[in-house]
């Protein structure tokens, strides 16, 4: 149940620094191959992460980890995977009633200024909707879309077709995301089978004029697309290289079938293992860190940064392993190290089901991020699972991660907090027993408290103080019926929590929104519910980007939707006043457009309500 460092290795903190230069492809081995070209190998900060000698070497570790893995079916050993087609094998917040509050509070602000609800403040996220002043941009079609709302009506201004920023069809992706700085938009298109990434930077100094400066495609999948200052990073995934597999006739085939297949992966080359453009490898041999654990998922997961004011000028650093579960604070990077998830897909970047780990444990690796730099610092190992990026945060110096169970756990969930020392994360102090026999369904982090709640049948809310990081604390609970998917702060004593109302046991019957007071912390209270049509859905509980919360009406926007084969999307405006909430719905969209409804607040004080064909102004 502890953390578990690794502390053999290099006893000092080195740098791992980022390849810099012009352009993507960083260039060709000495005898012309499609190898990054050497260099001095990274120093490490211990001994988790390795770097290899040479790209020789580098693909001697690909390979040897991937022997193991391949059979006479392909991937997967000796067993046949009916359902893997190509491409998926590498997808994979005083006083209340007398009792003194505690220290710990609710008051962390969740506001992003381009108008998406963010994690991380100071962390732009990429989104379908972006506003800057008087301008805003959306994505639809794989067009991006230029509006003036400054007027009466939102003013279309210009339209730019971005044929390759179309979307994934797999998940009906209406096509890219994107970020808004120094006036260019950075737009991140999937190609149709999810495993290429289009990177498309357009000038917008004349926004009813925009001009493409830079589109380049990494065969890569982006998994995150994150803003500091002005500089763009975006998580590349590759996984398991795609290859022409032999499939077993009879008993003899399948040795014979196996020989092929093995021999197909010793011919593999780096550029089927790392991300490339035009068939080059993206990143340099040097800066590729492969983890000592072998049990880790094989694959390769980049931080690619863009400087979108020169975007040719990029840098990249990997790791070799492929995790979708990563986190970023203003000045880190955390990689946990839990296989793709198998969940169903949806339509944005960061909204997947979360990970898995085979051994129980969860490594973590941490970067520090300097302009256009990423620098392994430190890692370490935890017991139990990390769902998703909202499991793990950052403040002054310590990492706190939320875990559920595993099969190195008891039964129950736990906070964990963690610090930095040396070149190890280290473990300061934890609370166990959160939700014996439940799942972890949402963690709202604030700057020295945690919001945990788990569900089977009731909701328990949990109130975990982080004042001292060396000894977390359990400061209350609550037990209600359903729970809650999303958790946003509405000030210093109440929090909305979007989610599945539920009986008594525990089956769901549509979504909720649940009002509670936090005053006390030690007794939280759920003060008041709105529970909407039956077998309903709240969008926010898998992409928090479907609520916007506007602080001076004190009102609340969250998308709720119903219907399968039909299906309708309303926007829930849920008044607050003196602990009771109202709730007023209006019909907006219909069908898979639903998923891309944003409710954008603009410097006007005004809310851009946007839709699948329309961008106009919401009446709260």
């Amino acid at each position: 149940m502890s953390l578990r460092t690794i502390t053999t290795g290099i006893a000092a903190v080195a740098t791992l620094t980022a390849a810099a230069g012009v352009g993507y492809v960083v260039g060709t081995g000495s005898d012309g191959d499609d190898r990054p070209p050497t260099g001095p190998p990274i120093a490490l900060a211990n001994a988790d992460l390795v770097a290899t000698a040479s790209c020789e070497e580098l693909l001697d570790s690909y390979v040897d980890r991937a022997l193991g893995q391949v059979g006479p079916y392909g991937w997967g050993g000796d067993l046949p995977v009916f359902a893997m087609e190509s491409g998926d094998a590498g997808s994979s917040d005083a006083m209340s009633s007398g009792v003194e509050r505690s220290a710990a509070a609710t008051s962390r602000s969740t506001s992003g200024a381009s108008g998406t609800n963010v994690q991380e403040v100071g962390v732009d996220e990429s989104d379908v909707v972006k506003v800057s002043g008087s301008l805003l941009l959306r994505m639809r079609d794989g067009q991006l879309l230029a509006y003036d709302v400054s007027g009466d009506e939102p003013s279309l201004l210009s339209t730019t077709r971005l044929d390759d920023a179309r979307g994934n069809d797999w998940v009906g992706d209406p096509g890219g995301e994107l970020v808004l700085v120094g006036g260019r938009a950075v737009v991140i298109g999937s190609s149709g089978d999810g495993l290429s990434t289009t990177i498309t930077t357009v000038d917008l100094a004349d926004p009813t004029a925009p001009s493409v400066v830079d589109a380049t495609t990494v065969r890569g999948r982006a998994s995150a697309v994150r803003l500091h200052g002005d500089v763009v990073r975006v998580v590349l995934n590759n996984g398991l290289p795609e290859l022409d597999f032999s499939h077993p006739d009879g008993t003899f085939g399948e040795i014979r079938s196996r020989l092929r297949n093995r021999s197909l992966v010793r011919d593999t080359t780096l550029a089927d293992w790392l991300p490339t453009v035009a068939g080059q490898p993206l990143v340099a041999c040097e800066d590729v860190a492969v983890p000592e654990d072998e049990d880790l998922p094989l694959g390769t997961t980049t931080v690619l940064a863009v400087d979108p004011a020169a975007p040719t000028t990029r840098t990249s650093t990997a790791v070799a392993t492929d995790s979708d579960t990563a986190y970023f604070s203003t000045d880190r990077f955390y990689l946990a190290a839990a296989a793709p998830g198998w969940g169903p897909w949806t339509d944005c970047f960061d909204c997947r089901w979360a990970g898995s780990t085979a051994t129980g444990t969860t490594p973590l690796f941490a970067f520090a991020l300097d302009g256009m730099d990423a620098t392994y610092v430190a890692s370490g190992e935890v017991e139990g699972t990390i769902a998703d990026r909202w499991s793990m945060d950052a403040v002054g110096g310590s990492l706190r991660v939320a875990v559920g169970p595993s099969s190195e756990t008891g039964n129950f969930n736990s906070v964990l907090t963690l610090r930095e020392e040396g070149a190890d994360l280290v473990e300061a102090g934890r609370v166990d027993d959160l939700g014996v026999g439940e799942e972890i369904t949402s963690v709202r982090w604030f700057d020295d408290l945690a919001i945990v709640v788990t569900f089977r049948q009731t909701d328990p809310l949990y109130a975990v103080d982080l004042t001292d990081p060396d000894s977390p604390a359990l400061l209350g609970e609550l037990k209600i019926p359903g729970f809650s998917e999303y958790l946003h702060p509405l000030g210093e004593q109440r929090l909305i929590g979007v989610g599945q109302d539920a009986s008594l046991q525990g089956v769901t019957r549509g979504a909720q929104a649940a009002l509670f007071d936090v005053t006390d912390l030690t007794s939280p209270r759920q003060v008041d519910v709105v529970r909407y049509p039956a077998n309903s859905l709240a969008g926010a509980g898998t992409d928090p980007r479907q609520f916007t919360w506007l602080p001076e009406q004190r009102v609340a926007l969250t998308v709720v939707s119903q219907g399968w084969t039909g299906t309708t999307g309303w926007v829930s405006v849920l008044s607050l006043d003196d602990g009771s909430m109202t709730n007023r719905m209006v019909e907006v969209e219909h069908g898979t457009d639903v998923a891309d409804v944003r409710l954008v607040p603009l410097a006007s004080g005004k809310v851009a309500l946007v839709t699948g064909d329309d961008v106009s102004f919401f009446t709260v």
